[in-house]
């Protein structure tokens, strides 16, 4: 396996009596495409929350390329996060600004670039998930929900990122449009030889991007290894999840009549 772009060992996180993250251990190797499977509530967004500092872990370490970010003073912290791009759930675009502004907004804000050479950036990148030049000057309400979601890979990948992250990439969107998103994510992180870490509960998005897959139930990551070994895991858990069983070890908290 190649060396770890990124590494959590022992990451636990609480709210109040609730734990959410359970002594997470997980490795993302440089240049590969890691997925992490698992239900709503297990604590997925609060793992990504915590590698970029929007949420501080209660214990463990978060090593990116090697130096533990929760050690790490505020510009120390601010360099590191600059190699981060992201894709949030839902997209959230800001509606306040046309287009290109949202998908140039780390390279205007993040990288102090002029704002005319960041729009020519911007424009260029949204070539590349394919939406062409008079889209930049829409707003987002006046986008589609799969129009949205290219938005959204564009600004992730405009500061070309060592590092991306994808929360839920294809919720909201039909088979068809979320295979196009599928696609697009693989075709721009092979160009930009980036590292890619996404969460998602979606098995054919997972299938399509990974190259390791590994689920988190309860706060624990329960089983790690090749996207093709997934469906022979041997694991009961993995195995309910991936073909989408009410029956099973998992058990769906449903409050009975």
């Amino acid at each position: 396996m190649a060396e770890n772009k990124l590494k959590l060992t022992g990451v636990r996180k609480r709210f109040g009596s609730k734990t959410v993250l359970n002594g997470i251990d997980l490795e993302v190797p440089k240049g590969k495409s890691v997925v992490v499977i698992g239900g709503s509530g297990t604590g997925k967004s609060v793992m990504l929350k915590c590698v970029l500092g929007i949420i501080k872990p209660d214990s463990g370490s978060i090593l990116v390329d090697g130096k533990d970010v929760m050690r790490m003073d505020t510009d120390e912290r601010e360099e590191t996060l600059r190699k981060f791009g992201m894709l949030f759930q839902g997209g959230a675009l800001f509606d306040s600004l046309p287009v290109w502004e949202n998908v140039a907004f780390g390279l205007i804000q993040g990288k102090k670039m002029k704002r005319r050479d960041a729009k020519e950036i911007a424009v260029a990148t949204l070539a590349k998930v394919g939406l062409g030049a008079e889209v930049a000057e829409l707003y987002p309400a006046e986008l589609s929900g799969g129009m949205q979601k290219r938005v959204a890979l564009a600004r992730a990948i405009a500061t070309e990122p060592e590092i991306i992250f994808f929360d839920e990439p294809t919720t909201g969107l039909d088979p068809i449009m979320a295979d196009v998103i599928n696609h697009l994510i693989l075709e721009r992180v092979q160009d930009l030889g980036a590292t890619t870490l996404t969460i998602t509960h979606d098995m054919a998005s997972a299938r399509k991007i990974a190259d390791y897959i590994a689920m988190i139930y309860k706060g624990e990551i329960i089983w790690y290894g090749p996207k093709e070994e997934v469906d022979h895991s041997g694991n009961d858990y993995v195995d309910q999840f991936i073909h989408g069983r009410a029956e099973g070890p998992i058990q769906m908290e449903i409050l009975k009549p």
